[in-house]
């Protein structure tokens, strides 16, 4: 069980404020990609106009940080935005919309807990199969689902096949577990990988390599035994490791030895993830000249605070 999977896809940072969100991490030393914001008329043959939930990307070679906000009713979009024509028949529009605006109520539902990550995405090389898995281990899913989302290349911007499972709790709405939106999901080719652009960064970012989830301490055994049937077995004690998945679940009252001074802001949540660097000290350097806060946890790591990234603190950690 959990063989089936090559560590984390993404995790997803809903914002508030998407040009306050691409401004900071660019602050932080990472490099993001222009907003895609899908656009789609009201009603057939009219204007064209933002609508639902947009997204700016951080690459690395195998996987992402993804910042997530939902457009506001007056429709802006920052300046440097790229609109996403949205095709779809006449008579298909009000669906469409219909599951737009779904979307975008989850998301603002996240939000309204609070600003930061909600959203954890294993790698797999097999979605069909860990479908099966799940399926057969009585884990509520919705299925395997085929997308496509905008990636900016060498070629310019095209459109990037996906397919993926979100896991669905069952005391909650379809895709949405009480920690935030767990899933899974495929990479393309890895030749077409290689074709993104914007996967250097000027702190030496390499990776995204784990994510934090916190619980209070009398759920962390329910919360290990799920977790167990989604992405393997994991070591016992107040900090549970899901290494396959690099996903790391801390109970509330053990998240000081692993980040001092963080303190959750609702329980669960997930508080944190780690990007791999190529230069530590390097990356302290820029983060010190940029005036963003950090915190030295050992000598190969350190992290900036929650408060001073929207909502989930920024785990910075020497590549090996």
């Amino acid at each position: 069980m959990g063989d089936d999977i090559n560590g984390l896809h993404h995790v997803g940072h809903i914002v508030q404020d998407m040009s306050q969100a691409m401004e900071r991490y660019r602050r932080l030393g990472f490099t993001v990609e222009s907003p895609a914001y899908p656009v789609l008329p009201r009603v057939p043959d009219g204007p064209a106009e933002p609508f639902g939930v947009a997204n700016a990307h951080v690459y690395f070679p195998r996987n992402f940080i993804e910042l997530v906000a939902v457009v506001d009713d007056t429709g802006r979009m920052p300046g440097e935005a790229r609109p996403i024509p949205l095709q779809v028949p006449a008579d298909k529009l009000p669906g469409l919309r219909a599951a737009i605006r779904a979307t975008a109520a989850n998301i603002t539902s996240f939000l309204q807990r609070f600003q930061g990550v909600h959203i954890v995405i294993a790698d797999t090389p097999d979605i069909d199969g860990v479908a099966a898995r799940l399926t057969a281990a009585g884990v509520g899913h919705g299925g395997v689902h085929a997308v496509q989302r905008p990636v900016e290349t060498c070629a310019g911007t095209t459109m990037e096949p996906i397919r993926y499972l979100e896991i669905s709790h069952p005391d909650l709405p379809a895709g949405r577990a009480p920690e935030g939106r767990i899933g899974f999901a495929e990479n393309p080719p890895a030749e077409a990988l290689k074709d993104r652009r914007h996967t250097d960064h000027p702190n030496g970012a390499t990776g995204l390599v784990e994510c934090l989830l916190c619980v209070a301490d009398p759920a962390l055994p329910e919360l290990e035994r799920r977790y167990s049937t989604y992405f393997g077995p994991a070591r016992d004690g107040k900090v549970a490791r899901f290494n396959r998945a690099n996903v790391t679940v801390v109970a509330a009252s053990a998240l000081a030895d692993l980040l001092p001074g963080e303190r959750p802001t609702a329980l669960p949540s997930l508080v944190a993830y780690t990007v791999s660097v190529r230069d530590i000290a390097a990356t302290g350097r820029l983060l010190r000249d940029n005036d963003v806060p950090i915190r030295r946890v050992s000598p190969r790591e350190m992290f900036v605070p929650a408060d001073a990234a929207l909502g989930a603190a920024i785990v910075f950690r020497q590549d090996d």
